[in-house]
């Protein structure tokens, strides 16, 4: 292990800045087109599940196809990588936002509209804050499987940890597919913990005092 690390820790710590950036730009953009556009998709349900279900076939694509598919139109790199992690990110992220959203009782939207709010303040102050726990579950569950996709993405020389598993493959050097494969498994628990704490954090929070009569 001692001797793992003071060969290859230099590396390590390169793929796995790599990884982490590839992972954290590829999720970025899926909250960026997933969360708006499941907040719009709410107001219009008749065609929200011919979007979704498009994106649910485009998440059937084996990783590895995906990211062979991605070569012709642009070519090898980070650039393909995060096209096609951005792609596989979208649909856990999309679907939350819609079901939060319309999880919103009827009751609470009726009482706002009677309150004189516009559409615009009915999605602002009240569907979107009691869709966050759901959004944010979204996100947590797209965090961890972007991390560990990521790993595919050294298949088209996009970097990242998975370059270390494929250069053990090759090699036939297990300690370098364990050095590869356990930093993979450490960051999609360590950034499920953390997402999982956020959720609770961004969470709308009901008091109650009891002994009021």
């Amino acid at each position: 292990m001692i001797s793992f690390f003071q060969n290859n820790g230099s590396e390590l710590l390169r793929l796995t800045i790599d990884h982490l950036s590839l992972s954290a730009i590829a999720l970025l953009l899926g909250v960026v087109v997933a969360v708006p556009l499941g907040i719009l998709l709410s107001q219009f349900p008749k065609i929200a599940n011919g979007v979704i279900n498009f994106i649910s076939v485009l998440q059937t694509i084996p990783t590895l196809a995906l990211l062979a598919l991605m070569i012709p139109f642009f070519g090898i790199g980070r650039l393909p990588s995060i096209i096609a992690l951005f792609i596989y990110s979208l649909l856990p992220i999309l679907r939350n936002t819609y079901l939060g959203m319309q999880g919103v009782g009827s009751n609470l939207l009726d009482a706002a509209k009677g309150m004189g709010m516009t559409q615009m303040q009915v999605i602002r102050q009240v569907q979107l804050p009691l869709a966050v726990p759901v959004i944010m579950a979204g996100i947590r569950l797209s965090t961890v499987y972007v991390i560990s996709w990521t790993t595919l993405a050294a298949y088209i020389g996009g970097g990242g940890l998975g370059e270390m598993i494929f250069n053990g493959l090759n090699l036939f050097m297990p300690e370098l597919i364990l050095g590869g494969t356990i930093p993979v498994t450490i960051l999609a628990l360590l950034a499920d913990y953390l997402m999982g704490k956020l959720e609770v954090w961004v969470s709308p929070r009901t008091t109650s005092k009891k002994g009021e009569s």
